[in-house]
């Protein structure tokens, strides 16, 4: 290669020294795409340890919710399926998709399963509503449908949408490390939430969360690779030490304390456990297919816009911005979701943080061969990681709330009303009303309200027109006597 190609683009490696490598290059396309074998290593290790605080807080959020029958998720058993469901979605993506883009349950999705759907219904029920929801996208990517409904919703309320489970999440991380608590009803205030208990911080757990999100903060500016993780693994390692020595009694979830074996067999109780329409005997037909709609559309944009991020960022789009294949990509996407429910882990989605491999030079799907095969490793590390404190794990939250509104808020058109008043009203409605559903149908409404106000009829689409008026239809259900 001329030394004066762009400095961005890493310099080729000619198809392998051995017929092996050979056989990976042309399939994958390594040497084409401008990386080397070396790279996608390198790229699937940090990918890895950029998002595998995943199997530490999906198992705390599911786990920590119940469902109508006041049954709990047992959380050994959600690490064998968050870890099982990461590694064969990242793998499929890879070797189908040929693209550098890990999946793995979706934060913000899994609040939605715990904390909308299941109160409802059992949670066989709840995730096969998650399984439904991935028949549709796949349904919509076979008949090309899935790009002419996302465009459907205006660019700026489906920013709003991100940063309203942005901010939903951080509300959870807060709530759950103890670092806001609800006050009680005896206390006949109108503030619902307070700082720690009684106004102040006490308590060893809380300054653990003090200082994990302050640390995990800290290596984020510092731009320091898997710094949630670390953040994560350091929190643990101080937590353990604490609890051994002021022996703390009130972690809450899980108490930090190494296991006796920190290797296990991994548990699968929970794959397959599911009810595909169970729970619209439990919540009506109406109710279900809102519930389905609102997983849908929280894995549908958020994975759109993650997959062609990530596409650009590894230069694997045209100068229109189309990435070829995207079809593929698109449909193991789909396909994910449904796992993820099947597995009982939730939806899986595209994680962002596989611009962190990216940024280690892959450009293929071989660095998710590799990605995938550290989840696959980690389904016999349970032990270890369900001793993780929520006080450790939930900052994580916290930041990945951050990265999410400081990613999409500055692409809000703030000038145009009819744009910014639904956006404002769906990111708002979300963490007041602990609803991403809420969130999404009252800001559809305003939209569609506001544009005709204004005068611009021909501006909203139709199908907006249909789903404003379902979910102003489910408004008013308790009115009219319906629920």
């Amino acid at each position: 290669m001329s030394s004066s190609a762009p400095t961005k683009a890493p310099t080729p490696e000619k198809p392998g020294a051995t017929p092996g490598q050979g056989a990976l290059d042309r399939y994958f396309r390594i040497s084409e795409r401008g990386s080397t074998l070396g790279r996608e290593v390198r790229g699937g290790f940090a990918t890895f340890f950029a998002m595998a605080y995943i199997i530490v807080l999906n198992p705390i959020i599911l786990s920590s919710a119940k469902d109508m029958y006041g049954h709990h998720l047992d959380s050994g058993q959600l690490v064998t399926a968050t870890a099982l469901t990461a590694a064969f979605t990242t793998l499929l993506m890879g070797v189908i998709g040929n693209v550098p883009i890990a999946l793995a349950a979706g934060l913000g999705v899994n609040s939605v399963v715990a904390l909308q759907l299941a109160p409802r219904m059992s949670w066989p029920d709840a995730m096969g509503m998650v399984v439904l929801a991935g028949f549709v996208v796949m349904l919509l990517v076979a008949t090309g449908l899935r790009e002419r409904v996302m465009n459907a919703v205006p660019f700026g309320l489906r920013k709003a949408i991100a940063i309203g489970i942005g901010l939903f999440i951080m509300l959870i991380g807060l709530v759950d490390s103890g670092f806001v608590t609800r006050i009680p009803d005896v206390a006949q205030t109108t503030v619902p939430l307070q700082l720690g208990v009684g106004g102040h911080l006490n308590g060893w757990p809380v300054l653990i969360f003090v200082l994990g999100a302050l640390l995990t903060f800290a290596l984020i500016v510092r731009k320091v690779p898997g710094a949630i993780l670390i953040s994560i693994v350091g929190m643990t390692v101080l937590a353990l030490i604490v609890n051994s020595v002021a022996k703390v009694p009130s972690w809450g979830l899980t108490v930090p304390k190494w296991p006796g074996n920190p290797v296990a067999t991994p548990d699968f109780g929970l794959i397959g456990k599911v009810s595909l329409f169970g729970g619209f005997s439990k919540v009506g037909v109406l109710t279900g297919v809102l519930f389905v709609f609102t997983v849908l559309l929280s894995c549908f944009f958020d994975a759109m816009g993650t997959i062609m991020g990530i596409g650009d960022e590894a230069k694997l789009t045209d100068a229109q911005g189309y990435m070829p294949g995207i079809n593929k990509v698109l449909f193991v996407d789909g396909l994910a979701v449904a796992a993820g429910g099947a597995s009982s882990s939730s939806a899986t989605t595209a994680f962002v943080e596989s611009t962190a491999g990216v940024g280690e030079g892959a450009r293929t799907g071989f660095a998710n061969v590799v990605t995938g095969g550290l989840f696959a490793v980690a389904l016999f590390l349970t032990p270890v990681a369900t001793m993780v404190p929520s006080q450790a794990a939930t900052p994580a939250l916290v930041a990945v709330g951050f990265l999410i509104l400081s990613n999409s808020v500055r692409e809000i058109d703030w000038a145009d009303y009819t744009i910014a008043i639904p956006a404002f009203v769906t990111m708002l409605m979300m963490p007041f009303t602990y609803s991403i559903t809420n969130g999404i149908g009252m800001g559809f409404i305003t939209f569609v309200v506001l544009r005709l106000a204004a005068g611009r009829p021909k501006e909203i689409p139709a199908a907006m027109y249909v789903v404003a008026a379902v979910f102003a239809f489910y408004y008013l259900m308790p009115a009219l006597g319906l629920t």
